[in-house]
């Protein structure tokens, strides 16, 4: 069975929830693929869509014409078997939806991630594997347990292993600049001690 095969029955698997898991209503949850799994997560929580209010606000009046901030929505790569769902996508705004009305990978230009207290390998290693892998040429991580983000590009296979060949860390304060956009992260806030997500 080709990784192509595996994924289209996990998409169909995945696509076929209608209730809830462990009681929880169905918006509670949503589902991501990745190395022939399907990988369930929680939905964000107030801290967490605080921070991302923040940059999409920041962002989206930077972005010319031709592209569009898209928020939580699938992005999938087929032929990788994989997909996610990033915090946030700057994306061409005229893309042409895949056949299960998912982002395709070619036409978007950077992906951000809101760091969650209880599951940051999924950013710091899963997707920073899967995005490279699918050719995202900026990926950002925000991280507000520690008040730093993280700035890939330049996705590269070059060590062997889909990768990015340049990396940069911020702490919150300084402003990260992203093919031109920039972003003040003094304005975002950290999570507290005790939040639970």
């Amino acid at each position: 069975m080709t990784e192509e095969t595996t994924y289209r029955r996990l998409r169909e698997f995945r696509d076929t929830f209608r209730e809830g898991i462990g009681g929880e209503p169905e918006a509670a949850h949503w589902s991501e693929i990745s190395q022939g799994q399907i990988l369930v997560m929680t939905s964000p929580k107030a801290r967490h869509q605080r921070v991302a209010h923040r940059l999409r606000t920041q962002l989206e009046p930077q972005l010319a014409p031709s592209l569009a901030l898209y928020v939580a929505t699938d992005l999938e790569d087929p032929e990788l078997g994989v997909l996610r769902v990033p915090d946030m996508a700057v994306v061409n705004a005229d893309f042409e939806p895949t056949a299960a009305d998912a982002m395709p990978p070619k036409d978007c230009h950077l992906l951000i991630e809101v760091v969650s207290l209880f599951a940051p390998a999924n950013d710091y290693e899963g997707k920073l594997r899967d995005y490279p892998a699918m050719g995202i040429p900026h990926y950002l991580i925000v991280d507000p347990r520690d008040g730093t983000a993280v700035h890939y590009w330049a996705p590269t296979t070059r060590t062997g292993a889909p990768a990015y060949d340049n990396q940069r860390h911020y702490e919150f304060g300084d402003t990260v600049t992203v093919q031109g956009w920039k972003i003040d992260t003094a304005t975002l806030p950290r999570y507290d001690k005790d939040a639970s997500r």
